[in-house]
């Protein structure tokens, strides 16, 4: 979950050792409006990237790292093929199997996978770890059109195989009215708007998973893109009991993929605080748990230790 910036990333992935590696399975040809490649999902290797480094500067490139032994990621790879497919040659989807591309995996820093970046203009752009739900992904999706239409970024690929079966993909169901109102907020960076409009479908069906899973993901998203990292670290490290400079870099942490960073953060908080103030730390937690999802072990281990310092 993340605030989609392309200065997230900036310094932290250096991806300069894969640029100008030319490969003929890679075949692609770039322009200021179009690219030409075989499809919109393409599998990517250490020797092939440098040409999709050169795609994302006409369209943005989802990285989608993952592995066969990746029970996570054979839920979310399809979910995110699907919602690419569906945007018809606006993003280049690369598939990285980390086993077999230890140079892309080590570039991306992958410490846990299913990892999803993209790539705008030749600089990565954090999106989110772990499976997630089908309309967090689109959500994440359209925030990544924006912020590349943003930089200039806002070609479309020449493709012949847009559809899995070369043919026009499935129609999808229309999504229920108030999610349908906050992803088009989403989509022009209203947040407030997607987050009164999730709050209304709660309200009309509080088990509404999607409408949760949303909610958790346009708040943070509302929060993060007010925030600079420097500034809220240096909060924070001035500050180690003050809970909004230490919510911050926790949000920031989280969006920026660094999971354990962002829990360990906020329970070495709720360790130090009275037990009269610890109540909104534990309800932020709990926050975040929903975004990564509560089989991820990163948020296993967190609830565990959660429970310990409760009891």
């Amino acid at each position: 979950m993340t605030d989609i910036s392309p200065s997230a990333l900036r310094g932290a992935v250096d991806l300069s050792a894969l640029r100008n590696r030319p490969s003929p399975s890679a075949a692609a040809s770039t322009g200021s409006g179009s690219a030409g490649v075989a499809d919109v999902v393409v599998d990517a290797t250490d020797e092939s990237f440098g040409q999709i480094l050169e795609i994302s500067r006409t369209v943005p490139v989802v990285v989608d790292l993952w592995a066969e032994w990746c029970g996570p990621c054979k839920q979310l790879s399809p979910i995110i093929e699907k919602v690419t497919r569906e945007l018809g040659g606006r993003v280049l989807l690369a598939k990285v199997d980390v086993d077999a591309n230890p140079q892309l995996a080590q570039s991306f820093r992958a410490q846990s996978i299913p990892m999803v970046v993209a790539v705008i203009a030749g600089q990565p752009v954090p999106m989110f770890t772990g499976a997630v739900p089908e309309q967090q992904v689109r959500e994440v999706f359209a925030q990544l059109l924006q912020v590349a239409a943003q930089n200039g970024v806002t070609g479309t690929l020449d493709v012949a195989g847009a559809a899995a079966d070369g043919g026009e993909a499935p129609e999808e169901p229309p999504l229920p009215p108030l999610h349908a109102e906050a992803f088009a907020a989403i989509e022009v960076g209203d947040y407030a708007a997607a987050i009164t409009a999730y709050e209304k479908a709660l309200a009309e069906n509080p088990r509404d998973e999607d409408a949760i899973a949303g909610l958790g993901q346009v708040r943070l998203l509302d929060r993060v893109q007010k925030l600079d990292l420097q500034d809220a670290r240096a909060a924070a490290a001035a500050g180690p009991r003050d809970v909004q400079a230490q919510f911050d870099v926790a949000d920031l942490d989280l969006a920026g993929g660094h999971v354990d960073d962002a829990f360990g953060r906020l329970l070495d908080l709720f360790s130090v605080l009275p037990t009269d103030e610890r109540t909104p730390v534990r309800e932020r937690l709990i926050e975040l748990f929903g975004l990564i999802g509560a089989s991820d072990p990163r948020v296993v281990s967190a609830r565990n230790r959660l429970s310990s310092l409760l009891f």
